[in-house]
This record gives C-alpha cells, sequence and structure tokens, in this order.
C-alpha cells in the first residue's frame, strides 16, 4: 500500500520566532537547513543559532526540542539529523549532536551525545538501546520509497 501522506509535500513558510502553519517554530531561521518531505510536529522549537540540518525524511514528534546552543551549560555547535531518522515525542536534542541516518530515538529522551545509524536509543540521558536488524532499515527505506 503506497503511502500518500507527504505526495504533495511543500517546505513550510518559515517565518523567524514564529508558529508555522504546522505550529513549530524556529529561531535564526537562516541557519536551518530543512530536508526534502520532512516532518516536524506541532509545539517543536528549534534554536538553529549554530545551524541545525534536518535531512531528507526525518520525522520529528510533536513538543520536541532542539537547540544549537545551551546558555545552561555554555554548550554551542551544529545538531545534524540524518536521512530518514524518526525523533519520538517530546525529546530534547542537545547541541554538537548527530543522529544517524535510520537511527530512532525514542519520545521523550534527552540526547546528549551522537546517535550512531541503524540503532534504536533511548533514555535520559539516552543510551543506544540496539542495533536495527537489516529487515528493519529494510523496511524503513521502503516507507520512504513510497513516500
Amino acid at each position: 500500500m503506497k503511502n500518500r501522506r507527504f505526495e504533495n509535500w511543500k517546505p513550510p513558510i518559515i517565518e523567524e520566532g514564529k508558529l508555522n502553519k504546522y505550529n513549530w517554530v524556529i529561531q535564526h531561521k537562516e541557519n536551518l537547513k530543512l530536508g526534502y518531505k520532512t516532518d516536524v510536529g506541532a509545539f517543536t522549537y528549534i534554536n538553529a543559532k549554530n545551524d541545525v540540518l534536518i535531512g531528507d525524511n526525518v520525522q520529528i514528534g510533536s513538543h520536541c526540542s532542539i537547540y544549537s546552543i545551551s546558555t545552561i551549560d555554555n554548550k554551542e555547535g551544529p545538531v545534524i539529523l540524518k536521512k530518514n531518522c524518526r525523533i519520538g515525542s517530546h525529546s530534547i536534542i542537545m547541541p554538537n549532536v548527530t543522529v544517524g541516518e535510520n537511527s530512532i530515538v525514542g519520545a521523550f529522551s534527552f540526547v546528549n551525545n551522537d546517535i550512531p545509524k541503524n540503532v534504536v536509543a533511548f533514555g535520559v540521558p539516552v543510551k543506544m538501546i540496539r542495533e536495527m536488524s537489516p529487515d528493519e532499515v529494510k523496511k524503513l527505506r521502503e516507507d520512504i520509497d513510497d513516500i
């Protein structure tokens, strides 16, 4: 069965510091690279002061926070969400973090370290739980090919 959810996908119109059509907001919009057919959930906040790169087919759940700067602990750096990764709702991604291709981060996770490709990870702080099987990775890729 073909997934038609993104058949007519277009990037959202983004205004600095304002909720867009899908009810997510960004600061420093000039430093955001948004991939093709990305899905960012409602009430997600993105601070792209030091670059945020969101790859093609990335899914980000609702109520997530993505920070390329943290004034609490003075950390700064780009956030990179690679192609086809998925971030569960209410998760927090800290500066200088890369989430690998096809990886899945569970809901309510605090991501302060890099996540390799093709893994499932979750927790506070996030921990890699397991590698995905070749069949699971294949299924994820088939899902995006159907889009």
